[in-house]
């Protein structure tokens, strides 16, 4: 396999080669070179980043085999492994000796279906002898043609599509999570938002949740919801006027607040952990703001990474996904600037449906769940949290007293499954997610 740098090398000579300096489809362009797409793709991911290339994002919808479809494109059909099974002549052969062969389950499904197009019949002594001679499994065909097409939408018919669907043998798929960080991000940067820093995954507790106010006694920072870290197990430093400044006010208050008034310990504050929230950039972000030089600036902050819950997977929850965080910091905002803002962004990017409930954070009064409508699951579905952060959580940064942040904290995934039906978010990222669907997706277009 040729290495990143030697691909790169390739796609630059290629698109200085082309008329329109273009490559049209990456898929088509590896099989033709005789490449890996997964590797075709880092390289070009590599291009990018170095800005040599700019990319737009293509979507691909194709079928896709199901584990059942596989088995049968491999050894036939229910209905003709059994009309194989039946011997020919007058005979045949008992039903009992036929699940004997090739098992019940098989043969339950497989008999009803011979049945019924006349492939088997009932013989003088009650046995299944075969009614034809000769018969085409014309669904291992239409399967097998459909995997040399690589799972085109034109290689099946309407009729054969719902037929094979409703055999569980095929199923439709859609490839959308590259095109949706990308809409995520174009979408904040044309509001106004500038992408904080957010390639450090490991965090100390002082950031992730001393800084926001949240208590050392809260759940949320017990072992059974957050990763912590074995080695090193212990932050470093932080900066020691600004630790004391919030310890100060976890167990004593201020800015008409009565604090926690508990014992805040240092040792608690320095414990390391996976970040379970990107609101720990954010935390350290607003302190740089309130310390610059020139004094406070109004600023509008987004990012898009990975955070880690230590949570039992289901159908819309992960222990690993990606969160959209942004925060406007500016004087004088009011819930109302939060609400306008999140229902913008959401309808930038076709979530129309949205709505709000009341909700606690220890970080954020008021704080509000942010819910959208999914039409397949038929339910409102969590997307994120959303407030405003509390005084409690400013001041000490040393920001100005008329100076409020409006926050929010999205899922990637979940507005994903929305956007694009999906019902399950597994089928979006993690272990289980389809690694040969994403190499087969036509994803990226890249022109200089």
């Amino acid at each position: 396999m040729a290495q990143s740098s030697d691909l790169a090398a390739v796609v630059l000579q290629a698109l200085s080669a082309s008329t329109d300096s273009c490559i049209e489809d990456t898929w088509e362009f590896a099989i033709s070179g005789g490449h890996d797409h997964a590797a075709l793709v880092g390289a070009l991911m590599s291009l990018q980043a170095d800005a040599m290339t700019a990319s737009e994002v293509r979507q691909a919808s194709f079928w896709e085999l199901t584990a059942e479809g596989k088995e049968v494109a491999a050894y036939g059909s229910p209905e003709y492994q059994v009309w194989k099974a039946v011997p020919a002549g007058d005979a045949g052969i008992s039903k009992a000796d036929l699940e004997a062969q090739l098992g019940a389950p098989l043969v339950k499904i497989g008999m009803g279906a011979c049945m019924k197009v006349g492939w088997l019949k009932k013989g003088p002594q009650g046995a299944l002898v075969k009614g034809s001679d000769d018969v085409r499994d014309t669904t291992q065909d239409k399967l097998r043609a459909l995997e040399a097409a690589g799972g085109a939408l034109e290689s099946l018919s309407a009729e054969d599509a719902k037929e094979l669907k409703r055999r569980k043998m095929v199923t439709q798929i859609m490839r959308k999570s590259f095109k949706v960080r990308a809409e995520f991000r174009n979408v904040l940067m044309q509001m106004g938002f500038e992408e904080m820093p957010t390639n450090r995954w490991v965090e100390s507790s002082f950031w992730n949740f001393d800084a926001l106010f949240q208590p050392q006694s809260h759940p949320a920072r017990d072992a059974h919801d957050t990763f912590f870290v074995k080695d090193p197990a212990q932050a470093v430093s932080v900066p020691a006027d600004y630790l004391k400044v919030v310890q100060e006010m976890h167990e004593n208050g201020g800015s008409g607040s009565i604090g926690y008034r508990y014992k805040w310990k240092r040792e608690e504050a320095m414990k390391n952990l996976l970040r379970t929230h990107t609101t720990a950039i954010s935390s350290q972000m607003l302190y740089k703001l309130a310390n610059q030089e020139g004094g406070f600036q109004p600023k509008r902050y987004f990012s898009i990474d990975r955070v880690f819950r230590n949570e039992s997977m289901d159908a819309t929850h992960l222990c690993e996904f990606h969160q959209v965080e942004g925060l406007v910091a500016d004087r004088n905002l009011s819930l109302g600037d939060l609400i306008g803002t999140i229902k913008f962004f959401f309808e930038r990017i076709g979530i129309t449906q949205v709505r709000f409930k009341p909700a606690y954070n220890p970080y954020t009064e008021p704080s509000m769940e942010i819910f959208g409508y999914h039409p397949d699951l038929k339910r409102w579905t969590e997307i994120g949290n959303s407030g405003m952060f509390r005084p409690e959580m400013l001041r000490p940064m040393g920001l100005p007293e008329d100076v409020r942040v409006i926050a929010w904290g999205l899922s990637l995934e979940r507005p994903t499954m929305i956007k694009y039906r999906i019902s399950n978010i597994r089928e979006l990222f993690g272990h289980k997610a389809d690694l040969g669907r994403t190499k087969r997706a036509p994803i990226c277009r890249f022109d200089i």
